[in-house]
């Protein structure tokens, strides 16, 4: 399985702390925290680079197009059974307005003391059964809130060091 990491959201903190856990826990949310704080409709506003300097180039993402043509994504990602969608409305030369994404989405949970809760998801085409799809895509879970939130992705550079592309989404209401 090819897997992308990117962190999200879920009411954490950069310090690691939940709305509903005290500042003072080592832990992060749990699993089913971030699940319910990543549940709704996202419009992903930004991409922005950290230690990917400005020259380097990323051809696309999650194997599917540019940076830029996510850039105004509506990504609705639903209770139930998690299947959701990105729909594309970034106009360019590579970018197919209008085009929506089926997506199956998850939060992968490492277990206790193997790491954070990771925003998970793999694409569908027509046809396709979930259970049958074996590609797909990780990011991790930085921060949420009721209306923004942040998951990155790393990004392994040329020259064997490592960057993250972070994206900054903004509840739909």
């Amino acid at each position: 399985m090819a897997v992308v990491l990117v962190s999200a959201c879920g009411a954490q903190r950069k310090d690691g702390g939940y709305s509903n856990v005290p500042a003072t826990s080592n832990e992060g949310p749990t699993a089913s925290q971030w699940r319910n704080g990543v549940k709704g409709t996202w419009v992903l506003n930004s991409v922005t680079r950290e230690d990917i300097p400005q020259t380097y180039t990323i051809k696309n993402i999650f194997d599917e197009a540019p940076v830029e043509c996510f850039i105004g994504s509506v990504w609705h990602l639903p209770t139930g059974n998690y299947r959701g969608s990105i729909t594309f409305n970034a106009s360019g030369t590579l970018c197919a307005t209008g085009a929506v994404r089926t997506i199956i989405w998850s939060i992968y949970n490492p277990g206790k003391g193997m790491g954070q809760p990771e925003f998970q998801f793999k694409k569908l085409y027509a046809g396709d059964k979930a259970a049958n799809v074996t590609t797909g895509y990780r990011l991790g879970l930085s921060y949420a809130d009721a209306q923004t939130l942040t998951m990155r992705m790393p990004v392994d550079l040329d020259n064997g060091s490592r960057g993250y592309l972070i994206f900054n989404f903004t509840r739909n209401q």
